[in-house]
């Protein structure tokens, strides 16, 4: 019997690749660059699955292209940047990761606020710049000890980066649509969104991006924000309008904005700048912008790959794939209950 197709759009590791190729015809996409939509389309229309990942917009129009796909494998958490309703409609299930990006997103949101906060790329610079002659009285910045913080979304990313800020002392707040048991994290005060808005000496945002949470974060959030306080965002670039934060940090409303993701890398949402407003580039004394590293550990990208490779698997051996987000018919699946939904209209791709 032929080997069904499986198409991989980014690079992966050898040890997914060999899983994979062990059961099935594999074309990777070997190039450091994202194939662009219509080579991935022409790759894809006979192929039985396809290994997603952030860089693909996968929409209605695309699947309708693929007669033949049954299964995509998304080495992601947020799912945003795939039709999931098109999906389900043409019979192809849609896997996610739902857990193993959690931690090194967290530990990515903490190195993010200490590097804002106590200016250490502002450092750094000054040193390989200026050279170094001793101290001086500069470069004061604002630390996390005993600071109020304020998580907007309290799945499991967030509540992993309020475990990793309880060793500061912080005073945590949290915004929480699932309403989870206050008992569950007493060191935690839940509270409506636009109060942890207005409280937060820190406000990290840990939401999913939908049609309801893009540019939650603009002109009127931050006019309730304290003056001073700092926005950290390791979770999708839209959540905040990157236009109302280079103004406010112009105006000195904000003191400061560290980011791992852009609203120009949001592939599926209508309108996306097509680059990062250049007042933040400027602006390297009040900002730390890191290219999406939030999971870039090199046993953590192995495992998200590997996770996604088995589901692959199972769907051609005709087995229920794990973490599965829809129930196309005919599929017996077992839909995960435990990651943020995917938004109704697709706004962006997924980490």
């Amino acid at each position: 019997m032929e080997k069904k197709k499986i198409v991989v759009t980014n690079r992966v590791f050898p040890e997914t690749r060999a899983l994979l190729e062990a059961h099935a015809h594999v074309v990777v996409n070997e190039a450091d660059e994202p194939w662009p939509a219509e080579i991935l389309l022409e790759h894809c229309r006979d192929a039985f699955g396809l290994m997603a990942f952030m860089t693909d917009s996968i929409g209605a129009d695309f699947i309708a292209a693929c007669p033949a796909l049954r299964i995509v494998g998304a080495a992601l958490k947020g799912y945003d940047n795939i039709d999931v309703d098109a999906c389900t409609r043409a019979g192809v299930t849609v896997t996610i990761v739902p857990d193993l990006l959690t931690v090194p997103t967290a530990e990515l949101a903490i190195g993010l606020m200490l590097s804002l906060g106590r200016n250490i790329l502002s450092g750094d610079a000054a040193i390989r710049k200026n050279g170094f002659a001793g101290w001086r009285p500069s470069l004061y910045g604002a630390g996390l000890d005993r600071a109020t913080v304020g998580i907007l979304g309290f799945g499991l990313v967030g509540q992993a980066i309020a475990e990793r800020l309880q060793p500061f002392r912080c005073r945590l707040l949290a915004s929480d649509a699932a309403r989870r048991p206050e008992t569950a994290f007493p060191h935690v005060t839940f509270m409506d969104m636009e109060d942890v808005i207005a409280e937060a000496d820190w406000l990290v945002l840990a939401l999913p991006l939908t049609t309801e949470t893009q540019h939650l974060i603009g002109r009127a959030a931050i006019a309730r924000m304290k003056p001073g306080a700092r926005i950290v965002n390791p979770a999708r670039g839209s959540l905040v309008d990157e236009v109302a934060i280079a103004d406010a940090l112009a105006t000195g409303h904000i003191a400061g904005y560290a980011a791992d993701v852009f609203e120009c890398e949001d592939w599926a949402r209508d309108g996306r700048p097509g680059d990062i407003d250049a007042r933040l580039l400027a602006d390297g004394a009040r900002t730390v912008l890191t290219p999406h590293i939030g999971s870039a550990v090199i046993h953590v990208r192995r495992d998200i790959e590997l996770s996604a490779a088995r589901c692959i698997v199972d769907a051609i051996a005709g087995r229920s794939p794990a973490h599965a987000v829809n129930a196309p018919a005919g599929a017996l699946l077992e839909v995960v209950d435990d990651v943020e939904p995917a938004p109704h209209k697709n706004v962006s791709g997924g980490r």
